[in-house]
């Protein structure tokens, strides 16, 4: 029976970009390099701002496809290639390595022992290195790599094996691969098969040629195809917005000089690299800058300084910072307004309100801006295997391509920004920058310092986790009151104190139509925002795991979270900017040992409550 196989265009970037692994109607692809994308179909994605911040010449959709190649080398669309090409029989249980020769049209693979033909599924594990390689198991190694009576067990039959399931046993002990060449029987189960092995890492990923290995040195992990350490994409989004003036550092003259200069963007890129020496100096030399400004504007675009150690010049280059130009838009005077980002300016409406919780929440929130229309450019620029801090393997396996993989995305948003006065005095509290200075050590010794500082900047700013917790508890809110799901929620956090920012963008945006239906901006006009923020911070206030939750002294992956679970403020991932790390719900509405910046709302409001049930 013939099958179509389809993925939809945005999802060529993220979850199924390159490198990533993905199973459809059981059946296992891998997605290729750029450099196999059809060159004529590709449709271009423009966003100058991103490309100039990532040096590259521009962005590329993958065709849209019924069939996106993956058993018709000629077809377009974004190519994947079947993998791994270890396939089994779940009826005679006979392995087979499938080969390209072998893809027949429209068919799913068969077994030819069979009859009728069985559909053959692909093998459940896969080797990895921190290098970003991928391949398939050496199954004959591994069959034959059970000592038996002192001796290794060899024969020259490599692909007569079976994947063989025993009834005595249970879990991967159940399991074993066997060797069928005459005189040999080899056999080993899996029992201990996930981890690090004796076995060699290929130097390669599947869609690369034998002639485009490397030979690499790094240990080999078995896991399973769907393991969530097999693929960690690199990211980078940007908000279409038009030109702007934005603010630039307190030497505005000069520092605008150094933005300018040629060499700016490709510092920025190699910052912290030994690279970086020779752009300061030209940069230096030809504007006069010295080096504490120059220091200071690359923390304000990277969120990094270029006074880091030098690293391996083979890692990634810090994330540029692109929310500078973002801030500027959201907050001027007279909105500017493009066929693709289009704002009003609201409030809360509670000018007439005299009476708490009303006048304190008033109080408290700032300038209310509305995007009933946003276009993101979300962009792939390579990916690592193991750790997110392992080498980045670029889109452009070959590195020869100067573009990136694109999608764009059209929604809509409600920007929300604290009152300053506000802001400053809760900031300032000691006992808030005592909190805080335990959750920035514990970033300071984690994996996640660099790519969680292109977000914060240089320094974790109270701010910067008040405001990321304040989106998760909106997001989750707003999923109760807008229709939308929390999934199709996303957050953009604006707290960097060097830039002054002090607000957060929460917005939809769907890959696959025009735009949305405005449910997201209507629950943003009044009175029903401030109805939601109270209902919000309520909420917030009390959580089902509560008083562990809230009493927690580090919790999250490296121990990047506070007071925020599954249960009260965690988002799923592809919502979060920080991989939901950095969040802390006492800061937002109290507790035993800090001032909560909404503490004051949450108090007022069991007031009030307990005021009417007195009444009634």
């Amino acid at each position: 029976m013939s099958r179509t196989l389809r993925v939809r265009q945005s999802q060529t970037v993220l979850p199924f970009g390159v490198g990533a692994v993905l199973d459809i109607q059981g059946e296992s692809f891998v997605a290729t390099g750029i450099g196999d994308w059809p060159s004529r179909a590709k449709q271009k994605v423009e966003s100058p701002r991103l490309a100039s911040r990532l040096g590259v010449t521009g962005f590329y959709a993958a065709p849209a496809a019924a069939n996106d190649r993956y058993d018709t080398p000629d077809a377009p669309g974004a190519p994947y290639i079947r993998f791994p090409s270890w396939l089994f029989c779940g009826a005679c249980r006979r392995m087979k390595r499938w080969r390209i020769a072998d893809e027949r049209a429209g068919q799913p693979p068969r077994c030819s022992s069979c009859s009728p033909a069985r559909t053959l599924a692909p093998m459940r594990f896969v080797q990895i290195c921190a290098a970003g390689h991928l391949s398939d198991i050496d199954w004959w190694f591994w069959a034959h790599s059970r000592r038996e009576a002192g001796e290794r067990r060899q024969c020259g039959e490599r692909e007569k094996l079976r994947f063989l399931v025993s009834e005595r046993a249970s879990g991967l002990e159940a399991l074993s691969i066997t060797c069928t060449a005459k005189g040999c029987g080899a056999t080993r189960d899996l029992l201990d098969i996930l981890g690090t092995h004796g076995m060699r890492c290929s130097g390669r990923n599947p869609w690369q040629r034998a002639s485009e290995a490397v030979e690499c040195v790094k240990p080999v992990q078995v896991v399973q195809r769907t393991a969530g350490n097999l693929y960690y994409p690199v990211m980078h989004s940007a908000l279409d917005i038009p030109e702007t003036d934005v603010p630039v550092h307190a030497d505005n003259t000069l520092a605008e000089r150094v933005r300018e200069h040629d060499l700016w963007v490709s510092l920025c890129r190699v910052a912290g690299t030994p690279r970086a020496a020779m752009f300061r100096t030209m940069i230096q030399e030809d504007t006069g800058a010295d080096e504490e400004l120059i220091d200071a504007l690359i923390a304000e675009e990277t969120g990094q300084t270029s006074a880091a150690p030098a690293g391996d010049s083979s890692a990634a280059p810090p994330r540029p910072d692109l929310s500078r130009e973002e801030w500027a838009a959201f907050t001027a005077p007279a909105p500017p307004a493009t066929r693709d980002f289009a704002l009003r300016e609201t409030t809360l409406g509670l000018d007439g309100e005299s009476e708490e919780p009303w006048v304190g929440l008033r109080a408290r929130f700032g300038r209310i801006v509305l995007a009933d229309r946003l276009r993101e450019v979300r962009a792939l620029s390579g990916f690592t295997r193991v750790s997110p801090d392992a080498t980045v393997v670029p889109a452009d396996t070959a590195r020869r391509l100067r573009w990136l993989p694109a999608v764009e995305v059209f929604g809509e948003g409600i920007v929300l920004t604290l009152d300053r006065t506000q802001l400053a005095s809760w900031e300032s509290d000691g006992r808030v920058c005592q909190r805080v200075s335990g959750l920035r050590a514990d970033l300071d010794r984690s994996f996640q310092k660099d790519r969680l500082e292109s977000l914060t900047g240089p320094e974790l700013a109270p701010r910067f986790v008040l405001l990321h917790t304040l989106a998760h508890l909106l997001i989750r809110q707003l999923s109760f009151e807008s229709g939308y799901t929390t999934a199709s929620l996303r957050e953009r956090i604006y707290a960097r104190p060097e830039q002054d920012q002090y607000g957060i963008l929460v917005y939809t945006a769907a890959g696959d139509a025009e735009g949305t239906l405005g449910g997201l901006v209507r629950q943003g006009e009044p009175p029903r925002l401030a109805e939601t923020l109270l209902r919000m911070t309520e909420a917030a206030a009390w959580c089902s795991a509560d008083p562990l939750c809230a009493e927690h002294t580090g919790q999250g992956f490296g121990n990047l979270n506070r007071a925020a679970c599954h249960a009260c403020a965690l988002l799923p991932e592809t919502s979060c900017e920080t991989g939901n790390a950095l969040l802390d719900r006492a800061l937002v509405v109290g507790g035993e040992h800090v001032p909560g910046y909404l503490e004051a709302i949450v108090a007022s409001a069991r007031a009030a409550a307990a005021t009417a049930l007195e009444q009634t």
